[in-house]
């Protein structure tokens, strides 16, 4: 399967968890030799324009992480525009999806999925797009975004109890006839991470679920990374939910 991958994401750019020397290198030595690494290029201003207002544009330029923030929406899009026709998936950071038009918090500055989306309806490429964040936190910039547009559902499972939890996704996704089945992939819900809920071969699952849900449909799916920040489980839960993707 092909990965999004640029080495600039190793840069600690900031002193947030997300940020954290080695996290993506864990993911990525994890992948070696098992995916096909794909490079990806910044994301224009136009297109980041479409999500977000000039001034907070502005911010993240003053903050002086303009460069890996626009890096990383471009691999979201890149993810996107390959998923139309297979699967792929974005080992990109910044995360994005508490950013919101005008502000971020939560270790985001944009908002890499909805940069994707948009380009992509904005193109016709979509008709209607299903997000399945499985974050260990609420995606309030995905839903401040995109959840008034009209062709996005969003679904944040939320259930303390692990088999609520995926029996919560399997039931949303086995509704939904979005042709795009797009995932804010944030591994730090794993029971050896911050969250302490899901086991990894909870994450193929939910791939398998998501992969499933774009072939009945006709469309196409991807991931983009979000939050995840034991190192030492990081790699191996990315490589599970791949998995679950690639199964037929």
């Amino acid at each position: 399967m092909k990965v999004i991958y640029h080495e600039d994401y190793n840069q600690v750019y900031s002193n947030d968890p997300a940020a954290e020397a080695g996290r993506i290198q864990a993911v990525e030595m994890a992948l070696r030799g098992k995916v096909k690494f794909v490079t990806p290029v910044a994301a224009s201003k136009e297109d980041i324009l479409k999500v977000h207002t000039p001034d907070h544009i502005k911010s993240v330029e003053h903050e002086g992480v303009y460069d890996i923030a626009a890096l990383a929406a471009g691999g979201a899009i890149k993810a996107a525009q390959i998923g139309l026709t297979e699967p792929c998936f974005a080992l990109i950071r910044p995360p994005g999806h508490h950013a919101s038009a005008g502000s971020a918090w939560g270790f985001c500055y944009f908002n890499n999925m909805s940069i994707a989306l948009e380009k992509l309806k904005g193109e016709g490429k979509i008709r209607k797009a299903f997000i399945l964040d499985f974050d260990l936190h609420y995606g309030d910039g995905n839903v401040n975004i995109l959840g008034n547009k009209g062709y996005v559902t969003i679904l944040n499972p939320a259930a303390s109890n692990r088999n609520e939890y995926l029996k919560n996704v399997f039931n949303d996704l086995a509704r939904t006839d979005a042709d795009m089945i797009a995932v804010s992939a944030g591994f730090d819900n794993h029971e050896d991470d911050w969250g302490g809920l899901l086991k990894t071969e909870d994450y193929k699952y939910m791939g398998k679920l998501v992969s499933e849900a774009a072939r009945r449909n006709n469309g196409g799916c991807f991931g983009i990374l979000e939050g995840g920040y034991n190192h030492s489980v990081l790699g191996r839960n990315v490589l599970a939910f791949i998995q679950g993707l690639e199964e037929k």
